[in-house]
């Protein structure tokens, strides 16, 4: 079969478009640091418009319609980069290149979950295309909203700099800020009720994921990681009093989003979110300060973000020095971005073994046990040992429900499997529900509430040594309507006392089955209903959280609360006042 190029060959499956690296305050020889990276090649509309993102460059406070970036098209010739030699100036003014911008971080955001996870991902908004609009508004904000199928950047003008001039800070050219946004969308449809009110850890985890997906996806750009070791972008050597644990920690590598948070708190060097250097040993967890979500979901930033350094440092002291305690840039780079890249693979690929409901951190620290175990089960490199040692300084052991080494416990009970067919499993939620329906009493899910099987997924995970791992995925909910007062007698759940007997309250339980090549039950992870006297608390635990933040009355969709969030994690109210 022929393609369209006349040609048995197939056609590219990758284009390269530059970007800004981190954002425009990063800076080698005066000149911003910019990228040259790879996005799935594709047929796209002015916007740009392609199979999974749109480019709308609508503003609503100047009610203006920027033109549109139009990319070149690889049936007519070769991909062309329009901006690729184009100097600071046009980076930071023309609207085309930060449409650009926010088109290639995104595709290359959504390719990285898909490679990771060995899938096609959609997002968690209906439709296949997520919108996007660089320039939404004129506020220090941007935000996911899956009503309005969208991510939102907005503009501000910068506090005055000592000759008293300011500058627009466009949050559409800070690629932590679009790597964030566009995560969020990502595993809203990864987990869809993980933006359900629930607990603190599971509104802060989307937060601390998104933070995690951006900082660990930079050390795959090069020169962005040589800039910022000593603010060069080449030579062959660097010095060994760079690559010390607290100077590392320092570099802008580490920081989030450092022009939107300098020029929002008027403080240089203050970046949005610099979650390494929180001091490890304390009882974060327990503590009021740090049950806000974007304050809770540092905590996973820095348990992950130290980990990456314990790994980074130690493979790094394998490196010899060449000359008056110099080490080679290129090594001492190539080393941080292939742990980075494998720490960057488990997080994501670990988003499969957690429940689907009432997430806990202990669950993801299992999950991320677990997901490497099966695919790398040597971990000659020690990733697993520093993810328990630097989880554990901040207050978070592995699910209790876990084996002695943290990773979720095999399902070895004997399951029915002959009423259900093997082809079918692989992606029909119908016959997932089946074989949850024989086996339910095995599964221990009981005989109360509605069960639904919400999705069926397929993955093929690739290990470093080649090695191919393949699974089927499949996440299943029950759900429970009853009053306060048949909680309280009939289920001796603590409902909290100012909760009138007679209203309804919605309970949750679920897990995700994990199956193998074969169609066998590998794992259950749950959180079931009401099983025993642990789920009872996590109810009771979950209501008194609700009802204490005054959620009880939230709509299950809550993703308009990104732009509430976001906005008071930006101090605007306190610039403004």
């Amino acid at each position: 079969m022929r393609n369209v190029k006349g040609t048995r060959h197939s056609l590219r499956s990758s284009r390269q478009l530059s970007i800004i690296a981190q954002d425009p305050s990063v800076k080698v020889d005066d000149r911003i640091v910019r990228a040259s990276i790879d996005v799935p090649a594709e047929e796209l509309l002015p916007g740009p418009r392609g199979y999974r993102v749109v480019v709308v460059d609508y503003d609503a406070t100047a009610n203006a319609l920027y033109q549109p970036a139009s990319l070149s098209s690889g049936l007519e010739g070769e991909y062309a980069d329009p901006f690729q030699e184009a100097p600071d100036e046009t980076l930071l003014s023309d609207p085309r290149f930060h449409a650009q911008n926010v088109y290639a971080i995104a595709m290359r955001i959504l390719a990285r979950f898909e490679f990771a996870l060995g899938r096609r991902v959609q997002w968690g908004c209906e439709g296949h295309q997520l919108n996007i609009l660089p320039h939404a508004f004129a506020e220090p904000n941007a935000f996911y909203s899956r009503d309005d199928r969208s991510l939102f950047f907005g503009y501000f003008e910068s506090f005055p700099d000592k000759q008293d001039n300011t500058h627009t800070v466009f949050s559409c050219l800070s690629h932590d800020v679009i790597a964030h946004e566009t995560t969020h969308a990502i595993l809203d449809g990864l987990r869809s009720r993980y933006l359900e009110p629930s607990s603190p850890d599971q509104g802060a985890f989307h937060e601390g994921l998104a933070d995690v997906v951006a900082l660990l996806s930079i050390f795959a750009l090069p020169d962005v990681v040589s800039a910022a070791l000593d603010g060069m972008a080449g030579g062959a050597l660097i010095d060994q009093a760079l690559l010390e644990r607290d100077t590392l920690a320092n570099s802008v590598l580490f920081r989030l989003a450092d022009e939107m948070g300098q020029e929002m708190s008027g403080v240089r060097g203050c970046a949005l979110r610099h979650s390494i250097k929180l001091s490890p040993g304390k009882n974060y967890m327990d503590d009021p300060e740090y049950q806000e979500v974007h304050k809770r979901g540092e905590l996973l930033v820095a348990a992950m973000l130290r980990s990456f350094l314990d790994i980074w440092i130690s493979r790094l002291s394998r490196i010899g020095t060449i000359v008056n305690g110099q080490k080679d840039r290129s090594l001492v780079i190539e080393e941080g971005a292939r742990a980075a890249d494998h720490l960057l693979t488990m997080a994501i690929r670990a988003i499969d073994y957690c429940p689907p409901i009432d997430l806990s951190f202990s669950d993801y620290l299992s999950a991320l046990l677990t997901v490497d175990r099966e695919v790398v089960p040597d971990d000659r490199y020690g990733y697993r040992d520093a993810l328990l040692a630097n989880f554990k300084d901040f207050g978070i052991f592995p699910s209790k429900r876990a084996a002695a080494d943290g990773t979720w416990l095999r399902c070895d009970d004997e399951m029915i499997y002959s009423r259900t067919h093997f082809d079918s499993m692989l992606r029909d939620n119908e016959e997932v529900f089946r074989f949850v329906w024989e086996n339910r009493r095995t599964l221990k899910i009981g005989d109360i509430g509605y069960i639904e099987v919400q999705s069926v997924r397929p993955s093929v995970r690739i290990a470093p040594d080649g090695f191919v791992l393949r699974e089927t995925i499949a996440e299943y909910v029950q759900v429970l309507t009853v009053t306060a007062g048949e909680l309280r007698q009939d289920f001796n759940v603590d409902v909290p006392d100012g909760i009138k007997s007679w209203r309804p309250l919605r309970l949750l339980g679920g897990g995700t089955l994990i199956f193998d090549e074969y169609g066998q039950l590998k794992y259950q992870i749950a959180n079931h209903l009401l099983k025993d006297r642990g789920d009872k608390k996590r109810q009771g635990d979950r209501l008194a959280y609700l009802w204490k933040q005054g959620l009880l009355d939230t709509k299950n969709d809550r993703t308009g609360d990104f732009s509430a969030l976001h906005l008071a994690r930006s101090g605007v109210q306190e610039r403004a006042g």
